[in-house]
């Protein structure tokens, strides 16, 4: 079940390669998320000291009279992954041009996990050819549904 998702994540970038990484949560954050409260607007993935973080993701206290008071919403999440694909992650993050970015926060079973994508920045001539793509799928589905 999708917990989160980064909408804006397919429009502004062109994905080259996906993995699935367990994150590292608090359980009241765990909570917040399968209430679906969170966001990943602006995230991003960062590899320092042979580890994993998502950063900028940003988790609001399920029931903020019972958060402790030093919770920070927005802080380092560690991501849970082999160590050939944290290697993988650090080497495609150094390259220039390339990011990587979480798709989308979801659960299997009871654990949490996170899609990131290692992606390459969209320039506005293939944002603009995107969304003439998307347009005309759907004037072409909905000429179909009416032809029925």
């Amino acid at each position: 079940m999708i917990l989160v998702t980064y909408k804006k994540a397919l429009l502004r970038f062109a994905p080259i390669e996906t993995f699935s990484a367990g994150v590292e949560l608090l359980g009241t954050e765990v909570k917040a998320l399968r209430s679906k409260l969170g966001s990943l607007d602006g995230a991003r993935v960062v590899v320092r000291g042979g580890e994993a973080f998502i950063v900028g993701m940003t988790i609001p206290p399920y029931q903020a009279a019972n958060t402790p008071k030093d919770y920070d919403p927005e802080r380092p999440r560690r991501l849970l992954l082999a160590k050939k694909e944290i290697n993988l992650l650090a080497a495609e993050e150094a390259k220039k041009g390339l990011t990587i970015v979480p798709l989308e926060v979801y659960s299997n079973g009871r654990l949490v996990k996170a899609r990131i994508a290692i992606v390459r920045g969209k320039g506005k001539a293939d944002r603009r050819e995107d969304l003439k793509k998307r347009d005309a799928s759907r004037e072409i589905s909905r000429e179909l549904k009416r032809s029925r």
